[in-house]
């Protein structure tokens, strides 16, 4: 379960068993959203808030938070997801102690 950021009590991360589409989870006290990015020639050209099966969705004000932040960090989540998935390296967790407009 890579963490790739915590971003005000949310963690952004992968789960390792992954799959296609690109897509990343948020998480915050027991509830979770996720994030799946739509890429065309290689660029994100719409992103997609989606349920997680099983569990309650993040309140309001995470999910703005979330959805603020992926859009702002999306090339570097699909990055890191390259990175991982593909290349299969290492990535890191980074705290994002700012707000994202």
């Amino acid at each position: 379960m890579p963490k790739l950021y915590s971003y005000f009590g949310i963690i952004i991360m992968f789960y390792s068993n992954e799959h296609e589409p690109i897509h990343v989870h948020g998480k915050y006290q027991g509830c979770e959203s996720k994030a799946e990015f739509i890429i065309d020639n290689g660029k994100v050209i719409d992103i997609k808030i989606k349920a997680v099966k099983g569990k309650k969705p993040l309140s309001v004000n995470q999910l703005r938070d979330f959805k603020l932040f992926i859009a702002a960090y999306s090339d570097e989540i699909v990055s890191k997801w390259v990175d991982y998935f593909v290349l299969h390296k290492k990535v890191s967790c980074e705290e994002v102690n700012r707000r994202v407009k």
